[in-house]
């Protein structure tokens, strides 16, 4: 039995990721000069208002350098402000500005017109389809209990 590299799973997953990537970083970088990791940060403080930087950790799969050095850039933006939980200094809840709420939201409204723009290129059944395979994957990746 030989490798094959073109049809393994993992790979194939990441190449595809990484087009993906591609097709939004014209937004969040070029457009606003974001990192991937500041978008995500930034992505997960939108939906659920405060974090701490453990908790992006957790839901971004990110190393914790990476979400403090995204924390950073945000915050120097005046985006996200930190406030430090009474119980534990050693917590900071992560929330975002004014500035950045409405960074954030014009930024979704660009990517979200750019997701449709590259799913307008499948017909009905083909997103049918994606969306089926992506619950699937979805689920196969997740730990098993």
């Amino acid at each position: 039995m030989t490798f094959d590299l073109d049809s393994f799973l993992a790979y194939r997953l990441d190449r595809l990721s990484d087009a993906v990537s591609r097709h939004f970083q014209p937004v969040y970088r070029d457009q606003h000069g974001m990192t991937r990791p500041e978008w995500q940060v930034l992505a997960h403080l939108g939906e659920a208002e405060t974090l701490t930087a453990r908790e992006i950790v957790r839901r971004t799969g990110l190393h914790k350098t990476k979400v403090s050095r995204a924390v950073t850039a945000l915050e120097s933006r005046r985006w996200l402000e930190r406030d430090r939980d009474d119980a534990d200094r050693r917590i900071e809840h992560l929330t975002l500005t004014r500035t950045g709420r409405k960074g954030y939201e014009a930024l979704t409204a660009l990517l979200k017109a750019r997701e449709d723009e590259l799913l307008a290129r499948l017909d009905s059944g083909e997103l049918e389809t994606v969306n089926a395979a992506l619950r699937i994957l979805d689920r196969m990746a997740r730990p098993k209990r």
